[in-house]
């Protein structure tokens, strides 16, 4: 499973400032629930990447706090390069591969993988090559939404909540 980042785990809004001795900051907002999703979706078995068209040490941060060892990040937006690698690392065929996307970074990707899959708020471009629409927007629960939507068609949804919460019942 491929990630974009911005428009997809975030609302593609960025926050920049500046600290008092002109340091820069940038912060992100991400979505808790979706965080959730990723979690259920490696339990599952599902290897997750991240791979974004730009560079931020808040994307690094999150990808870390969910113990996501795939984060490429490109500034100049190439994503193949980095998908090739992963494609090749764990040997997988592009049919193999799913990604759920938002804008036109993702389309030289999004048109190789075996499962397209776009955000409610995606481009036209992407829309149009998706085989699976969400109904929620980046950045508020698409990434859950589509891990659910992939562990139900997979059979496996109720199995992976009931794990969770066995796992938090304390017994």
């Amino acid at each position: 499973m491929i990630l974009d980042v911005d428009g997809v785990l975030t609302d593609a809004g960025i926050y920049l400032g500046e600290t008092a001795s002109g340091d820069p900051v940038e912060f992100k907002r991400f979505d808790i629930q979706d965080g959730l999703g990723i979690r259920l979706l490696r339990d599952a078995g599902i290897r997750v990447a991240l791979i974004s068209g730009r560079v931020s040490a808040a994307t690094e941060l999150r990808a870390r706090e969910l113990g996501i060892e795939e984060c490429h990040q490109d500034g100049g937006a190439r994503k193949l390069p980095a998908a090739r690698a992963l494609k090749r690392r764990y040997d997988l065929a592009w049919h193999e591969v799913a990604m759920l996307a938002d804008d036109l970074p993702d389309l030289p990707l999004f048109r190789l993988v075996g499962v397209p899959a776009a955000v409610a708020n995606a481009v036209r471009e992407i829309r149009r090559e998706a085989v699976w629409t969400g109904q929620r927007s980046g950045g508020r629960g698409a990434v859950r939404e589509f891990a659910e939507a992939l562990l139900t068609a997979r059979g496996e949804w109720e199995a992976a909540v009931e794990a969770y919460c066995r796992a938090r019942s304390g017994g």
